[in-house]
């Protein structure tokens, strides 16, 4: 009878045992994998998204009574580091979502790890994998086609009927090119020229001069970051007089600050958080722009003047309310498809950039609440009622 006691008790205790491993599992700290570009030719988007992270965690650092770690690594601009430092931080850190990159080559290459290892990628860079290749990916910046054509109903208005083109020569400048021509065509705009450099480049006085002997209307780029300034400097060197065109990818202070009176009356289209305080009281984009620009100040000691540090934080937001609707192991397989399923079903999910909708084959969350026109005068943003 003593003997068949103590084998009730072991039994007790190995119970015991097994329900406060598992209580200390579902108690583990979640685990968000960060990859931006803090140094390289794409660190003047890079560090913006940084700052965006940082600003994410002082609005809110845990969930459920769990706190929320975040492990960041630098890609150095650099696509093959970005897919390494994805694989590291699912496989070492045991991360179970990767929000990032800067870049669109750097967001591919994570997509590729992140559909390999089943994890969710959060893209904060304008990236799309069509089909299963990027069934484990969603991205936040506004896809080119919807801003593109804000941008072409502009020119349309303005009575532009010839526009010129220069974009990177990279999975970003062909998005917005392709953008343009779908756009430009039904709206009896032709596109003339499609030029292209490398974000690296030093000069683009070749192909601005080829733009320029063709004599357009206007000319919109598809670039970003301080890389594209490169146009409209060479394009105002040529003495060129037409209306100046970019995408929301060229909302940055360093973009300004080096493109000077080059870019002045630069007219683009970009998420409502740019001009949050402009936006009536009834927008609820404009509360949570507000929360953001608080949080910012919070992390960073000073004010938002960039877009891309909002996507950060709206990748936060999106986190959130996703871990928030889901059940299971955090640093599990299991809990990395459910987290995978709660982010592709978000439902009206309110954002500095937008109102948030995914579905399993939609990599996009944006619709027209997403963008506005705004105008650089004096150095600021402007918005084009």
């Amino acid at each position: 009878m003593k003997v068949l006691t103590r084998l009730f008790t072991m039994a007790g205790v190995a119970a015991a045992v097994g329900v406060l491993t598992a209580a200390n599992a579902w108690a583990a700290d979640l685990k968000v994998g960060f990859i931006t570009s803090l140094s390289g030719p794409v660190s003047s988007l890079g560090i913006p998204y940084d700052k965006g992270m940082k600003a994410a965690i002082a609005y809110k650092s845990e969930l459920g009574g769990k706190k929320i770690q975040v492990v960041s690594l630098d890609d150095g601009s650099d696509p093959s580091t970005a897919a390494r430092n994805a694989r590291k931080l699912i496989d070492e850190d045991k991360v179970d979502v990767i929000i990032g990159t800067a870049g669109s080559p750097g967001a591919l290459a994570i997509a590729a790890v992140a559909r390999e290892t089943k994890t969710p990628l959060i893209s904060i860079a304008n990236a799309n994998l069509p089909g299963e290749e990027g069934a484990w990916m969603v991205t936040l910046p506004q896809p080119a086609p919807l801003m593109v054509s804000a941008v072409v109903e502009r020119m349309k208005q303005s009575g532009v009927k010839t526009v010129g083109y220069i974009g990177f020569s990279d999975a970003w400048g062909d998005l917005v090119y392709d953008a343009l021509q779908k756009s430009a065509e039904p709206a009896g705009i032709k596109v003339v020229s499609n030029e292209r450099y490398a974000r690296a480049d030093a000069s683009v006085t070749g192909q601005v001069l080829k733009i320029v002997a063709l004599r357009p209307d206007a000319v919109i780029t598809g670039t970003s970051g301080t890389p594209g300034a490169l146009p409209y400097l060479a394009l105002q060197e040529r003495g060129y007089k037409g209306q100046i065109y970019g995408t929301h990818a060229l909302i940055n202070p360093d973009f300004v600050r080096v493109g000077g009176p080059a870019v002045e009356g630069l007219l683009a289209p970009t998420g409502p958080v740019i001009v949050a305080e402009q936006l009536p009281e009834s927008n609820p984009i404009r509360k949570v722009s507000m929360d953001f620009r608080n949080a910012y100040q919070k992390a960073n000691g000073a004010a938002p003047t960039d877009a891309f540090s909002a996507y950060s934080f709206d990748a936060w937001l999106l986190y959130l309310d996703a871990a928030s609707r889901t059940k299971g192991e955090p640093g599990t397989p299991a809990y990395r498809v459910a987290l995978r399923d709660s982010i592709v079903s978000t439902k009206e999910l309110v954002g500095t950039h937008g109102v948030y909708n995914f579905k399993p084959d939609n990599r996009y969350g944006s619709d027209e609440r997403s963008r506005v026109i705004v105008k650089l005068e004096k150095g600021q943003w402007k918005l084009v009622p």
